[in-house]
């Protein structure tokens, strides 16, 4: 929870500690009080210095007096608890009153009121939501704040604002306007909608366009419920072995228990059976990050505190690691649980994003340290790191100048590899091109119009298929999002589309059929992309969203401006807060989840609309549907599974339907999947040569991708596609 090596860290990078952690401090009296003379934000220490209030984790505070709602420690002023108050007397590590073993023993953490033998402390429930954890719920930003008149102190951290004690921004070196939620800065972020002080004069260039009606598919597809995810889908990814991995907070309760009696919180479903069983894991993966490694083993990245009361076998997730391995030919391993060691971040990160390297690391980007509100800046961790191949992190974390831009709207940026092996990443409006190598951005790009597209607005983006006709450059696609953490944003229908290599490179603006938050978008083999989940109003956050949008829309990038878009079937299950959707090995779309409550609840009422949703949906795509279902190509096999990213070649043979015009090779990663990003997720189109039109016996033979900046390593899928209609696809491992 402290921010303690987030801290250290940006101490070596001077001018990065004053930014963050300024040291020109007014004199203040520590024996009067401890805010007495200090500026907002500021605390009075020993020594008579005043320092920025979250820089006292690793500092023995005095105690003060216990507050009404229950948080303690050292990142609440040094507030004690009341042993005879409604929480209890100890304060756990995570800054929580209770009375449980979670917060009074000191092996635990326990900070005040600690019982080092736990005496005769009540056994821990099983039932009962947990308060030493971090968050079993998430703080909420709500709506823009009232702007103050503009006449109140200078800033010196650079928050601002109502909840900041009224400070301006004045000649802050980012800028002078103060955001909605209290940041300072001068893009349209901070000077536009919901500026509080400062020239609030500035919104982005170019108007978004609203939303715009789409004709109906021809050929829409079909959705039908095939089983249960046995857990909430929080997360999700399609492993080498066919099967489906969900992933999911601690929870107070699922339909799976595991051999200790304890619900379980991941499943591994198959879709071939619609069967699913449950797995094990130590920490808490509660709004983690995630990718898979090159050698195939699937990744959970950070994640949330302990919930003892909940369950004391699950432990603190913050910085925790986990992996999950199944294989394309070992049965055996089917079925095993997450395993974890002693391994972690560097820092910890709650809701990171994370994005495999050419050479196979592992670059994860942003985060929470503690899970408190997002507008304290010592709560954020606008870092990178780096793990290996292995998944084991190198030590440092980095900061990265568009995670600090960026706001309150900082986490879960989108992040995709380009063809040079540098990254496009976008947050909040905000994109560049970042070099890992050399620590710096290589290029940036206009804001993009239109609302905030990632979390806690978070919209969907998805890098379009690369080939060798397109020189492998990016073409990425951006839609959705909202406008504030609240129930009543209004959500974004415009979509944005960029190709960030070209050089003059500008967003190319389109439009959904409606405003969408936590809508997602996935790629299909024959290189349209389909779009599902979401509301029309709301955003990211427990009971935050509501009016379902439960429209399939169906993109296809290669269509005229303004014809791109088409509609689908709808669905009858609402799919907000927590929902997922990822491709098949047959070529359908998978869509589980939708947990927008903090604990599950089973059953919809007037308090909370939208119940824990378990129903696992397959989406039948236009090419599997009508008079193209059995229009499949068949007995397909590859020469070999193992392939290198060198421009080698291997061979394919299939039967082709009859009548049969051109053929399609698609090489697909799906990422991991959680909060409507697609970690990874990227697809090729090889090149071909030797289809022979008209035949039914088909040998083809396909050269690779070029290099491992076109295709990092890792677990892929290819999809033979004739005209358009995809076989059922096959793992193959690129190395």
């Amino acid at each position: 929870m402290k921010s303690v090596a987030v801290f250290t860290i940006l101490l070596a990078t001077q001018a990065c500690a004053n930014i963050l952690f300024p040291f020109v401090q007014p004199t203040c009296d520590f024996s009067l009080s401890k805010h007495q003379g200090c500026l907002s934000g500021q605390i009075c220490i020993a020594n008579n210095t005043c320092i920025p209030a979250k820089r006292v984790a690793d500092l023995q505070l005095r105690d003060s007096a216990p507050r009404p709602d229950g948080r303690c420690g050292k990142d609440f002023d040094g507030a004690t608890c009341d042993p005879e108050g409604e929480y209890g007397g100890c304060c756990s590590q995570y800054g929580f009153c209770g009375k449980k073993e979670g917060h009074c023993l000191k092996s635990n953490g326990c900070q005040s009121g600690c019982d080092e033998d736990g005496g005769d402390l009540p056994p821990t429930s099983t039932t009962v939501p947990d308060s030493s954890g971090a968050q079993s719920s998430e703080p909420v930003m709500g709506s823009p704040t009232a702007a103050p008149d503009g006449d109140g102190p200078a800033t010196t951290d650079g928050t601002c604002g109502a909840e900041n004690g009224g400070t301006i921004c004045g000649d802050w070196p980012r800028g002078s306007c103060c955001s909605m939620y209290g940041f300072c800065g001068n893009s349209s972020t901070h000077c536009g909608e919901g500026c509080q002080s400062g020239p609030c004069d500035q919104e982005p260039t170019t108007p978004a366009p609203g939303p715009k009606p789409a004709m109906a598919n021809a050929n829409p597809g079909t959705l039908k419920v095939v089983g249960d995810s046995g857990v909430p889908a929080m997360h999700a990814g399609l492993l080498p072995n066919g099967r489906v991995i969900f992933l999911d907070k601690v929870e107070d309760y699922s339909k799976l228990n595991l051999s200790n009696g304890h619900y379980a919180y991941s499943s591994e479903y198959d879709p071939a059976t619609n069967e699913v069983v449950p797995l094990a894991y130590n920490t808490n993966a509660f709004c983690a990050g995630g990718i898979f490694l090159a050698n195939g083993t699937f990744m959970s990245i950070g994640g949330n505190g302990p919930l003892v009361d909940i369950d004391d076998s699950v432990g603190d997730g913050f910085a925790g690691l986990r992996w999950l391995t199944r294989s394309i030919d070992d049965d055996s391993l089917n079925g095993q649980d997450w395993i974890e060691t002693n391994d972690k971040l560097d820092t910890k990160r709650w809701y990171a994003s994370a994005q495999t390297m050419p050479d196979g690391t592992i670059f994860v980007a942003s985060g929470s340290l503690n899970g408190l509100d997002p507008r304290v800046r010592a709560n954020n961790n606008p870092t990178y790191e780096i793990l290996n191949r292995d998944g084991i992190s190198n030590g440092e974390s980095i900061p990265m100048d568009i995670l600090y831009k960026a706001d309150a709207y900082y986490m879960y940026p989108f992040i995709h590899l380009l063809n040079d092996g540098t990254l496009f990443v976008f947050v909040s409006r905000f994109s560049e091109i970042f070099d890992v190598g050399k620590n710096e951005t290589v290029k940036t790009f206009d804001e993009l119009s239109g609302t905030y597209r990632t979390y806690p607005n978070t919209g969907g983006s998805v890098l379009l298929p690369l080939s060798s006709a397109n020189g492998w450059h990016a073409d990425v696609i951006i839609c959705g999002g909202g406008s504030y953490q609240d129930i009543t944003s209004p959500t974004d229908p415009s979509c944005g589309r960029i190709r960030p290599q070209q050089e003059d490179a500008k967003w190319e603006m389109d439009s959904m059929p409606q405003g969408r938050g936590m809508v997602e978008g996935t790629l299909l083999p024959d290189g349209s992309a389909v779009w599902v989940n979401g509301a029309n109003l709301g955003a990211q956050g427990f009971e935050l969203a509501e009016d379902p949008t439960l429209e399939v829309l169906i993109y296809e990038p290669a269509a005229e401006l303004g014809k791109r878009w088409t509609t689908g079937p709808k669905s009858d299950i609402p799919r907000l807060y927590h929902s997922v959707a990822l491709l098949l090995l047959d070529g359908t779309l998978m869509i589980a989840g939708s947990n927008p409550v903090q604990m599950p609840k089973l059953e919809p009422d007037a308090e909370d609309p939208y119940a824990t949703e378990f129903r696992v949906e397959i989406y039948t795509p236009p090419y599997l549907s009508g008079d193209d279902a059995n229009r499949r190509p068949t007995d397909i096999v590859l020469s070999t599974l193992d392939l290198k990213s060198d421009s080698s070649t291997f061979d394919v043979t299939f039967n082709a339907p009859e009548g049969a015009k051109e053929v399609k090779l698609a090489l697909y990663h799906g990422g991991f999947v959680t909060h409507s990003l697609h970690m990874g997720h990227r697809m090729l189109f090889l090149d071909t040569e030797g289809f022979k039109s008209g035949e039914k016996e088909q040998k083809i033979t396909v050269t690779t991708p070029p290099n491992s900046n076109v295709a990092p390593p890792g677990p892929y899928m290819v999809y033979v596609v004739v005209d358009g209609v995809p076989g059922v696809g096959q793992f193959v491992m690129v190395s």
